[in-house]
């Protein structure tokens, strides 16, 4: 039970530390809808999900009016679309679909036009991949990810060298909006069924016909916290934030159990995630600088993110039974005021930021390089990621934007959620005989768990 202290406490840090429900995800299995005739399955996913996601824009918003929590974004995931386009030629009819049942529906975002590809590729996932640069490009609300690792069964560099080809014809078709369908695409290593954040959401094989996510951040509630125990040891310090992140999990199970319960579809999972946003006052940089650290990127910093990434997911599941997706801290360098303020300072770069994601939530996010940087380099560095989570047993991922145009000293703005990004350097040697290679770099010992 929400009890009135809990409630007055959540009032709190919505007034004035910027919590906030990032996001409502309805994911929905498109299984059923598998046929051989393209127009055929253009038409039964439209409907499918119009007619379950119909409801899904208005309840958010009663739910905020209601209980005064801001719902910042309504989104839907869907089934791997690669797992259900093996009978027809072109996936590209069904990226369409999904983004007019976007717009039908309301939603800011529709994930789910991805492959999972980590130990082989289909023909369909081929055709998908290949359609990425078009499909995002075309579209408004779609997103897109490739799954290209995993620790069980090591990392497909055929498909880590198709993403980074796909990436650069993302960024030329886009040009005049600075790549942004680039921002729309993630390829991952280890990558969660149930991730209610875009846009890397899909709707994993392994799930129900539907399902609630919910997906909670609290930045600026943590940072508060840690004002109140400034040059206190890190025990205190870690005590605190799991403290605070019970808290704010809280929240997410009271707004995803009503619009369960309102929309009649199975609550799925609370991610309890650190998304920031670029807005002052809603940074993970800030609440590693409240540790100790002058700049973020500093040395020290990955020591603070570690602790601050496991304090997140133990206050989270003491507060849930259903805490999932990713839940921890996010460092996407474009959309935190602080990650923005690192970079063009120089305190914070690639290299740093790779060694960081070795502890956080996800990877390399809303990472902007020049625009003359080889498909093969940002294949590379999708290697690089794919082989941290492998190793680490852990989701790790990528999304980078070479801006056509731009280069070193630049800087691009996406608006709203997406912020602001400097373009930060990449390493001028190149990776190209190591890309092409190709095969599949074989999954490390502690795969073999049975």
């Amino acid at each position: 039970m929400i009890n009135t202290s809990e409630i007055l406490e959540t009032l709190r840090m919505i007034d004035s530390e910027k919590l906030d429900v990032r996001t409502i995800t309805m994911g929905i299995s498109l299984l059923d809808c598998a046929t051989d005739d393209p127009a055929e399955l253009s038409r039964r996913v439209y409907d499918k999900i119009t007619k379950k996601a119909q409801h899904l824009v208005a309840v958010g918003e009663q739910i905020e009016r209601e209980f005064g929590v801001p719902i910042v974004n309504k989104r839907i995931s869907v089934t791997p679309i690669a797992l259900i386009t093996g009978a027809v030629p072109d996936p590209l009819p069904i990226a369409r679909a999904l983004d007019r049942a976007a717009q039908e529906t309301g939603v800011n975002f529709i994930g789910g036009y991805s492959a999972l590809v980590q130990k082989g590729m289909t023909r369909a996932d081929r055709a998908l991949i290949a359609s990425l640069p078009e499909a995002l490009s075309t579209t408004g609300r779609l997103c897109g990810s490739v799954n290209v690792a995993s620790t069980r069964a090591g990392i497909d560099m055929d498909a880590v060298r198709l993403c980074g080809e796909a990436i650069v014809k993302a960024a030329q078709r886009s040009a005049d909006q600075d790549a942004l369908a680039c921002a729309k695409l993630v390829v991952f290593a280890n990558a969660v069924e149930d991730n209610p954040f875009m846009a890397g959401a899909f709707h994993g094989p392994g799930e129900g016909d539907a399902a609630i996510n919910v997906g909670v951040s609290g930045p600026g509630v943590v940072k508060r916290a840690l004002e109140q125990v400034k040059g206190a040891p890190f025990d205190v310090v870690a005590e605190t934030i799991k403290k605070t992140a019970f808290r704010v999990t809280r929240v997410g199970q009271l707004v995803a159990q009503e619009a369960s319960r309102r929309l009649d579809v199975p609550f799925g999972i609370v991610d309890l995630s650190l998304a920031p946003t670029p807005q002052v006052g809603d940074s993970v940089a800030h609440i590693l600088e409240e540790m100790g650290l002058e700049v973020c990127g500093t040395h020290g910093s990955t020591a603070a993110l570690a602790l601050l990434n496991d304090a997140v997911k133990k206050g989270g599941v003491m507060a849930s039974s259903h805490v999932g997706g990713l839940s921890g801290a996010f460092i996407p360098l474009s959309e935190d005021i602080g990650m923005i303020h690192a970079a063009e300072c120089g305190a914070l770069t690639l290299e740093k930021l790779e060694a960081m994601t070795c502890v956080c939530s996800v990877g390399l996010d809303m990472i902007a390089v020049p625009g003359d940087t080889p498909a093969e380099t940002l294949s590379a560095i999708i290697a690089d990621e794919a082989a941290i989570g492998m190793i680490n047993n852990k989701t790790t991922a990528v999304r980078i934007i070479p801006v056509p145009g731009k280069g070193v000293g630049d800087s691009v703005e996406f608006g709203g959620l997406l912020g602001r990004a400097p373009i930060i350097p990449v390493k001028q040697f190149s990776s190209k005989a190591f890309i092409e290679r190709g095969g599949r770099i074989p999954a490390p010992l502690s795969s073999l768990r049975n």
